[in-house]
């Protein structure tokens, strides 16, 4: 038996769905429930078809003379996956009812400090997708992942082998590395911004707006090496008290996110890349909450035992600690 040929669109190029053509038309439709939802494979009535390719259609040239044509292109696009996506499924008015009560609940629980549309965005593979789409992995440059909700611009400067934590509970960690080009060659005076949660599971800006504590920035010396004390990453929940957490409960996932520690590394003349460590070993690794976990960025927290000689001479003699080294490799702009 022969496979199914995937849909094309009126220019005759796959969709890669079948039944579902790119322009948001449809050749194949659920069989009519009693209740007016949809199942199996029936095809729709001529009339009802033609009804809503007209809608698709008007949508589209609606956007004709838009005067950008990205952003016409953008919102033609987006008619056409948007209004497939609503006869795939045969959205109902009360599931579109909720849609809009969703979304309404996302932006009024949103604020300067916590943004819940980055989180839908991220619990959805939106926000990673993004990142692969424009962080192309190449040449061994360090591989990007997700920003998260809770980067703040103005974070304190550190010197190399400061102390990030500044007071957050935690396990004491040693950060080390370099920054080089994809040559090999370091990149002096690179700025590195830094933020973590503490044990617990939150960042400072989750404690109140007067608290700053792991966090920071530091920049690189003219051998592109950097240094700072941290906290071990711990898992923690993405917030999940709002409709994301709502999201999440209905669909039966987690929240957790793996152990990790953010890093955004800029200098003149290469390309920035936001990225993360995460913890060898964690049970996480395969269950992330925001898809953000590669192989690349996978790495060996060696714990220390208490008494250790830390490496800028420091003795933790009442604490076990760990280290880590992450080398970032840039890529020229």
């Amino acid at each position: 038996m022969s496979a199914p040929q995937n849909a094309a669109d009126p220019a005759g190029h796959p969709t890669g769905r079948p039944g579902v053509h790119f322009d948001g038309r449809s050749a194949a439709r659920p069989e009519s429930h009693p209740e007016g939802r949809s199942g199996g494979g029936a095809v729709l009535p001529e009339q009802q078809r033609q009804v809503e390719d007209e809608l698709i259609d008007t949508v589209l040239a609606s956007f004709e003379d838009t005067p950008d044509p990205r952003l016409k292109e953008l919102m033609q696009s987006l008619v056409r996956h948007l209004h497939g996506f609503i006869r795939d499924v045969r959205l109902t008015e009360e599931e579109w009812q909720q849609a809009v009560e969703f979304l309404t609940a996302a932006g009024h629980i949103t604020t300067d400090r916590r943004q819940e549309f980055v989180l839908l965005s991220d619990v959805l593979g939106a926000s990673m997708q993004t990142i692969n789409v424009n962080h192309e992995a190449a040449g061994g440059a360090t591989e990007a992942t997700v920003v998260g909700p809770f980067f703040v611009d103005g974070a304190p400067e550190i010197p190399i082998g400061g102390d990030l934590a500044r007071g957050a509970p935690g396990e004491p960690c040693w950060v080390e590395g370099t920054v080089t080009d994809t040559d090999g060659k370091p990149v002096a005076r690179a700025r590195l911004d830094i933020w973590e949660a503490d044990e617990g599971g939150l960042y400072d800006v989750q404690y109140g707006p007067d608290r700053t504590a792991g966090r920071g920035h530091l920049f690189t010396d003219d051998r592109g090496r950097y240094a700072f004390w941290g906290l071990t990453p711990t898992p923690y929940p993405i917030p999940h008290d709002g409709p994301v957490g709502q999201l999440l409960d209905k669909t039966g996932r987690s929240p957790l996110r793996a152990s990790h520690l953010h890093f955004r590394a800029t200098a003149p003349g290469h390309r920035a890349v936001t990225t993360h460590i995460f913890v060898q070993g964690d049970r996480l690794l395969t269950q992330d909450a925001v898809f953000g976990v590669k192989d690349s960025l996978v790495k060996r927290f060696e714990r220390q035992a208490p008494g250790t000689p830390a490496p800028d001479g420091r003795t933790l003699t009442d604490l076990s600690w760990t280290r880590v080294r992450f080398d970032i490799v840039l890529r020229r702009a």
